[in-house]
C-alpha cells in the first residue's frame, strides 16, 4: 500500500466523540514508551504526525489520523505508567476500553510490545482481556533495531513460546524498527488486506 496522504483529525476522551464516518480504524496500543508514535510516523512517511516524546506517557486522548482519504489510524493513550495517581489510571482505563469495546469502526488493535524485554506481566494481563472480550488484535514487536538480528530473532521467539502456553494460535506477529523502517510493508499490506473487508 501507498500512503498518499496523512493528516490528524481530531483528539478527544470520548468515544462517541470519534469520527462519523464508516471507515476501518487500526488502533495502536501499548504500554509507555514503547515507540507507538515513533511507529505511527514510519507507517505514515511523516516524521511529526503523532507527537513523539521522551517523557513517558504522553498520550492521553484518542487521536485520530485519516490515511489517503478513506481509512484511519487511531493513537490511544498508553497504559501501565505507574507515576499517575489512581485516578489518572482509572480515567485512562476508561478511554481504553470505551474505545476498544465500543468502536464498531475498530477492525484491528496493533498492541506493540518493545522487543527487547521479556514477557511483561501488564502485557499479558491486557492481551488476555483482548481475548476474553474477543478483541480482534495483532503484536507488533518494536525496536528491534536496538538489538543484534540474532538477539531480536531470540527474544521474540521467547515472547510467543510464553503466549503459547496459555493461546492455542498466535494472532498476526509483525516485527518492527521506526528506525530503519522494518516491518512498515508488512504492516500497511496487512491494512490494505483488511481494508477490503466490510465493517461489522
Amino acid at each position: 500500500m501507498i500512503v498518499n496522504s496523512a493528516r490528524f483529525v481530531i483528539s478527544n476522551s470520548d468515544v462517541a466523540k470519534c469520527p462519523p464516518e464508516k471507515y476501518h480504524e487500526y488502533a495502536f496500543i501499548g504500554r509507555s514508551n514503547v515507540g507507538k508514535s515513533s511507529l505511527i510516523n514510519m507507517l505514515t512517511g511523516k516524521k511529526s504526525l503523532a507527537m513523539t516524546s521522551a517523557t513517558p506517557g504522553k498520550t492521553m486522548l484518542i487521536n485520530h489520523f485519516l490515511i489517503n482519504d478513506s481509512w484511519y489510524i487511531v493513537d490511544l493513550p498508553g497504559y501501565g505508567y505507574a507515576r499517575r495517581d489512581k485516578s489518572s489510571r482509572d480515567r485512562l482505563r476508561k478511554i481504553i476500553e470505551g474505545y476498544i469495546l465500543g468502536r464498531s469502526q475498530m477492525t484491528n488493535l496493533f498492541v506493540l510490545v518493545d522487543s527487547r524485554h521479556a514477557p511483561q506481566k501488564i502485557d499479558m494481563e491486557f492481551i488476555e482481556w483482548l481475548g476474553e472480550n474477543g478483541v480482534p488484535f495483532s503484536i507488533v514487536f518494536t525496536k528491534t533495531d536496538k538489538l543484534g538480528k540474532n538477539a531480536a530473532e531470540r527474544n521474540i521467539q521467547n515472547y510467543c513460546k510464553v503466549l503459547l502456553e496459555t493461546w492455542e494460535e498466535l494472532p498476526p506477529v509483525f516485527v518492527t524498527s521506526s528506525e530503519t523502517g522494518a516491518g512498515r510493508e508488512e504492516l500497511l499490506d496487512y491494512m490494505e488486506q483488511l481494508n477490503a473487508l466490510p465493517i461489522d
